[in-house]
């Protein structure tokens, strides 16, 4: 069984497939807060930062570097963050990533892993800072658990990200 996506002669993936898979996807895994889940602390991780994340790293160029403010927008949305916060860490994580591109060519998937951890850490404290600036008081021990449970999930969101780019590829 061949592991490259199939393709019909005389068919290509539509513009839509191409592009929209990848912005759905984030928008869905952004759309996670609103599930009836009942916790006195964070427990989910930002399941569309990962997901962004994942494509970014399966794909360098599949993103522009402005693609997370709307996709920022729509996340801070649904989280509960202050309208910003998404916008505004997402695309310093996207800035961050495509200046380690630039220095580094080649990467394994324990550096991407490790350049991700780096990533979700800093974004939990950015939004941890964010919501203290605008009056929150969540204790910074409450996070640990979420930070976990994303460093954790982020190869099997990447593991799900390349399986949908493998649809999002085929015809």
């Amino acid at each position: 069984m061949s592991r490259l996506p199939r393709v019909r002669i005389g068919r290509a993936p539509t513009q839509a497939q191409l592009r929209g898979i990848p912005i759905a996807s984030v928008m869905i895994g952004s759309l996670a807060p609103i599930l009836p889940i009942i916790a006195s602390a964070p427990a989910m991780p930002p399941w569309g930062f990962l997901i962004l994340l994942g494509w970014r790293m399966v794909h360098r160029t599949i993103w522009p570097v402005w693609i997370g403010i709307p996709l920022g927008l729509f996340d801070d949305l649904f989280s509960g963050q202050p309208l910003g916060a998404a916008m505004m860490l997402w695309t310093l994580a996207l800035l961050a990533l495509d200046l380690f591109d630039r220095r580094m060519v080649w990467r394994v998937f324990r550096e991407e892993w490790a350049l991700a951890s780096v990533l979700i850490s800093t974004l939990l404290a950015g939004q941890l800072i964010v919501t203290y600036a605008t009056g929150g008081a969540t204790p910074p021990y409450l996070v640990l658990p979420q930070l976990a449970f994303a460093l954790l999930a982020f190869p099997l969101v990447a593991r799900t990200v390349m399986r949908l780019d493998y649809f999002r590829l085929s015809a």
